[in-house]
């Protein structure tokens, strides 16, 4: 099998990640930084995000995995400790692969031009620098709302447990087929209306919104963000592509979900 890691760049996690290619190396596995099996991870979930995006183009045949070496992760569930034992699972035992959903994001341009599509992970978020946003929202080509506020989120089950949450969004088990779209302090008063609550989309539902003002918009994709003009419509959905996440344990989310937020202090 090949692997390649993935660090944070901090010492902790650099002597890891040599511990890991040490022994994995010495168990003939075969480290290879184009083509590997399996990526594993070696810092907190921005670092994971970073694996994720770097072989995004390789999801039919990479696995995932993460070792986390600052705050608790959604992405990297294996701690420091434990790397021994990780080594040793990766090394003689076969992995199980779990998929979970991902969004796909079509950015189309007023001019006509090519189209750029992305893949997140967790999240997409539009806003601006020039005030409120508007858009039209369409689902499935009908038109639902006329939106204006600060901007809009777009999240996978996986990425609901982070900006989505802040915005309070539901959080969803990462297995659910479904994208979330959440409004950023939206405006509702006699003249304007939205929805006010964040609408949970299945995969065979297509979300579309289209800008009603001509202004430049800051798009994030997880954590790269750019800047975009004359956009002429910015589409999302589930994405036919999946992440392959190699488990060797069991994933407890909802015991992870309880102990990032709301597990009490030891007394």
């Amino acid at each position: 099998m090949k692997f390649k890691i993935v660090s944070k760049g901090d010492h902790r996690s650099n002597k890891i990640k040599s511990t890991i290619k040490e022994y994995l190396t010495g168990f003939d596995l075969i480290y290879d930084k184009k083509e590997p099996d399996l990526v594993i991870s070696v810092g907190g979930d921005g670092t994971f995000l970073e694996a994720f995006h770097r072989y995004v183009h390789r999801l039919d045949t990479t696995a995932f995995i993460g070792v986390h070496t600052g705050h608790l992760g959604f992405y990297a569930d294996w701690l420091p400790h434990e790397v021994e034992k990780l080594i040793i699972e990766i090394a003689k035992t076969p992995f199980q692969i779990v998929e979970y959903p991902l969004l796909e994001v079509i950015i189309r341009p007023d001019s006509g031009g090519k189209a750029d599509r992305f893949l997140a992970l967790n999240e997409a978020m539009i806003k601006t620098a020039e005030g409120s946003v508007v858009f039209d929202v369409e689902i499935n080509g009908e038109h639902f709302e006329t939106f204006r506020g600060d901007g809009l989120c777009v999240s996978t089950p996986s990425g609901s447990t982070g900006y989505n949450k802040a915005l309070s969004g539901a959080i969803l088990h990462p297995s659910i087929d479904a994208v979330q779209l959440t409004e950023m302090a939206s405006i509702n008063n006699r003249v304007f209306r939205t929805i006010g609550s964040p609408l949970i989309l299945p995969k065979h539902h297509t979300c579309v919104l289209r800008p009603m003002v001509d202004r430049s918009f800051l798009i994030g994709i997880d954590h790269f963000t750019e800047t975009y003009t004359n956009v002429k419509s910015i589409q999302c959905r589930v994405a036919k592509e999946r992440i392959r996440f190699a488990r060797f344990r069991p994933f407890p989310f909802w015991n992870r979900v309880r102990d990032s937020f709301v597990a009490e202090d030891d007394i």
